[in-house]
């Protein structure tokens, strides 16, 4: 049984930063208040991933269809790579589960869309092979929050920890004063 600090404290060494799906056609299903908000939370945690050294997984669902991942977000990733895919489950894309394997992580840091369709696949296969898994409230969505609040709630009994992107920035930063912290923290002014 893992105690509340490996469950619930980030650590930047043993995280793994994933970006779900956040692509083009996708996105103009979505609120567009809400989308500017996943699209700065989740770009906040990726310039934190690259000054901290936390390896980013990305998928795209059925690229042909949806379209690439927004370009806000592309150029963060660089030359990040990203796992197409068709099952709704990150985990059913063999890419993705060999990049998680290999990183060495345990604690999975969940961002991206659509909440109650592969963010919620992915979270819940992730956890039954046995991963600490944070889900980051202000950085998923779906296009009804009915559906959103739902698969929060789902996640949250089957044991992931909803957290908010300023927890984990502060978790991973561990304390005040470094040269990371000075240059990270001004994101969330």
């Amino acid at each position: 049984m893992p105690t509340v600090r490996e469950r619930f404290f980030l650590s930047a060494s043993e995280s793994l930063l994933v970006v779900i799906d956040v692509q083009e056609r996708l996105c103009q299903a979505m609120d567009a208040q809400v989308l500017q908000q996943l699209s700065a939370n989740t770009g906040v945690l990726l310039e934190a991933a690259g000054e901290l050294q936390i390896p980013v997984a990305v998928t795209e669902q059925y690229v042909k269809g949806l379209g690439p991942t927004i370009p806000v977000l592309s150029e963060k990733l660089g030359a990040v790579p990203r796992h197409e895919k068709m099952a709704f489950s990150c985990c059913g894309c063999n890419e993705f589960v060999e990049q998680v394997r290999a990183s060495g992580r345990r604690q999975i840091v969940i961002t991206g869309m659509e909440t109650h369709v592969c963010v919620l696949q992915t979270v819940l296969e992730l956890l039954d092979a046995g991963y600490h898994v944070q889900v980051v409230r202000d950085a998923v969505m779906s296009r009804a929050k009915q559906n959103w609040n739902t698969a929060l709630e789902e996640m949250r009994q089957a044991g992931a920890v909803i957290t908010c992107t300023e927890s984990v920035l502060f978790q991973w930063l561990r304390v005040a004063g470094t040269e990371s912290f000075k240059k990270l923290s001004k994101l969330v002014k």
